[in-house]
């Protein structure tokens, strides 16, 4: 039975890297395609929507890490395996609209020039849809994370019943 401190820190922990993870993307794909200082002066220009995103990226991940390990189980319930993430895909799906409207950064680099103009026109819905995913996405997981927390709490009372 892993200790509260392992079901709090190894979310919190999986999740910090997610979003480092995410940010270093974001940086890495803006610096190749122009320059580190663009890289950063893009990430400050859209701050507001780039930083809820790796935040809500990071909380995925480490929602995902409670399901995966079954560390939402309640301290007096043994573990018995991983537990599958429904909202497993929805971070990917999270991560891929985020990140699409970069694609208008690298586009210009292999002849694209009218798709990357698209793409970079489009920049802000694409950074919304990015946000409702990981919203959507993090309620699926809450979601999972309650119904089988509950689904625990009531076997174990059923256990503690018949003895």
């Amino acid at each position: 039975m892993p200790s509260l401190a392992k079901r709090i820190l190894l979310p919190l922990g999986a999740g910090a890297l997610g979003a480092i993870f995410l940010t270093g993307v974001y940086l890495g794909i803006v610096s190749l395609a122009e320059s580190p200082k663009h890289a950063l002066d893009l990430f400050w220009q859209d701050k507001a929507f780039v930083i809820p995103i790796l935040l809500g990226f990071g909380t995925q991940v480490g929602l995902y890490t409670l399901l995966k390990k079954g560390l939402y189980m309640p301290l007096r319930v043994p573990l018995g395996g991983a537990t599958t993430a429904a909202g497993g895909g929805m971070s990917t799906m999270a991560m891929v609209a985020c990140c699409a409207h970069h694609v208008a950064d690298l586009l210009p680099l292999v002849g694209l020039t009218a798709a990357a103009t698209f793409l970079a026109k489009w920049k802000i819905p694409f950074m919304v849809v990015g946000l409702l995913t990981n919203l959507i996405g993090i309620v699926v997981m809450l979601r999972e994370i309650l119904k089988a927390r509950r689904h625990a709490i009531a076997h174990l009372s059923s256990l503690e019943a018949i003895s």
